[in-house]
C-alpha cells in the first residue's frame, strides 16, 4: 500500500526528473546552434552576378570543406551593401576591392586584410574607347579625352572609380564633371564595356582583369571599343575578415581562414577570379588607397 507521504515523494522525484530532462534538451539545442553557426562572406559585385554565384559557390564548397564549418555566400547589390553587412556582421569575411576594403577595416576595429592575388598589388585601370574616337593607345595619359562623354564603373569602385578619377584630377585640375561632357557610373565593369562598345559611351574605365577575361571568353568587340592607356600601378583587391571571428568560431580560427585562402590551388577556382594563386596581405598594403581616398574625398 502506497502511503500518502511516498506518493507525495515520488510527485517530487518524477518533477526534479522532468526538470532536468528539460535542462538537457534545452543545453543540446544551444550546443546545437553553436555547432551549426554559419561562417558567412560576401563579395563586391563588380561584374555580371551570374559569374559572381558560379565564382562564389565554388570557394564557398571549398571553404566548407576545408574549414569543417558551415559556409554560405550571400551577393550583395552594391559595394556599399557589402562594407554595410561587413560592419553589421552579417557576414565575417569579403572579397573587397582596394577602397571597399579600406571601408571596411576602418569600420570593424581589428579587421585585416589577409589574402590577396598575386596580381593584386600590380593593378591597372585601362581607359577603353568607343571606335568613333579618332585615339589611338598610348602610354601618355590620354588628354584629348576631355569634353567626350565618359562612364566609371561603381561609385565605390578602386579600379572603375577611385584610381581613374585620381588620374583624371591630377592631370586637368578638375573634378570629372568639369572635363567632360557627360558623367556615369555603370554600376559594374562587364555594363562600362557594354556601355563604351555600344557608343552609349566614348570613353570608360574599367578594371584591367575583367577586361583581359571578356576578351579571352569572346564576350568583347574589339573592333569596336579598344584600349587607349593604362594606368600605372596600385594595390587592389583582398580578402578582409572581421577582428573579432575567433571570438565567434574559436581561438585561431582567422589564422586557419587564412591558410585555406592562401591554400587554393584548384585552378577552376583560381581562374573563375582570374588569379595565378593567393598570397599573404597585411593592411598597410592598402595605405596608397587609403592616402588617396581622402585626397579625393572618398571616404564615408
Amino acid at each position: 500500500m502506497i502511503t500518502p507521504h511516498a506518493d507525495q515523494l515520488g510527485r517530487r522525484l518524477r518533477q526534479r526528473l522532468l526538470t532536468l530532462a528539460s535542462a538537457f534538451v534545452v543545453l543540446g539545442l544551444s550546443a546545437s546552434v553553436a555547432v551549426a553557426e554559419t561562417f558567412v562572406f560576401t563579395a563586391i559585385p563588380d561584374q555580371d552576378e551570374s559569374r559572381l554565384k558560379a565564382r562564389f559557390g565554388k570557394v564557398s564548397e571549398y571553404l566548407a570543406k576545408e574549414l569543417n564549418v558551415d559556409v554560405q555566400y550571400i551577393p550583395v547589390k552594391s559595394y556599399a551593401a557589402a562594407v554595410t553587412a561587413f560592419r553589421n556582421n552579417q557576414v565575417q569575411l569579403a572579397w573587397f576591392g582596394g577602397l571597399s576594403g579600406v571601408r571596411a577595416r576602418l569600420a570593424v576595429e581589428g579587421s585585416r586584410a589577409i589574402a590577396q592575388g598575386e596580381e593584386d598589388p600590380y593593378f591597372h585601370t585601362y581607359f577603353i574607347a568607343h571606335e568613333s574616337v579618332d585615339l589611338d593607345a598610348s602610354e601618355e595619359f590620354p588628354a584629348a579625352i576631355a569634353g567626350r562623354t565618359f562612364t566609371f564603373g561603381s561609385k565605390g569602385s578602386t579600379s572603375g572609380r577611385l584610381m581613374p578619377e585620381f588620374h583624371i584630377r591630377e592631370q586637368f585640375g578638375k573634378a570629372p564633371d568639369e572635363v567632360f561632357s557627360r558623367v556615369g557610373f555603370s554600376g559594374d565593369h562587364s555594363r562600362t564595356i557594354a556601355l563604351v562598345e555600344s557608343g552609349a559611351y566614348e570613353i570608360g574605365a574599367v578594371n584591367f582583369k575583367v577586361w583581359e577575361n571578356e576578351v579571352a571568353l569572346g564576350d568583347v568587340d574589339t573592333s569596336k571599343v579598344r584600349v587607349i592607356w593604362k594606368t600605372p600601378p596600385y594595390p587592389d583587391y583582398q580578402w578582409t575578415i572581421r577582428g573579432d571571428v575567433d571570438e565567434r568560431f574559436g581561438e585561431g580560427f582567422s589564422e586557419r581562414v587564412t591558410a585555406v585562402l592562401l591554400g587554393i590551388s584548384d585552378k577552376e577556382i583560381l581562374d573563375a577570379f582570374p588569379r595565378s594563386k593567393f598570397v599573404p596581405a597585411q593592411n598597410d598594403d592598402y595605405k596608397q588607397i587609403l592616402d588617396v581616398a581622402r585626397q579625393v574625398d572618398l571616404l564615408e
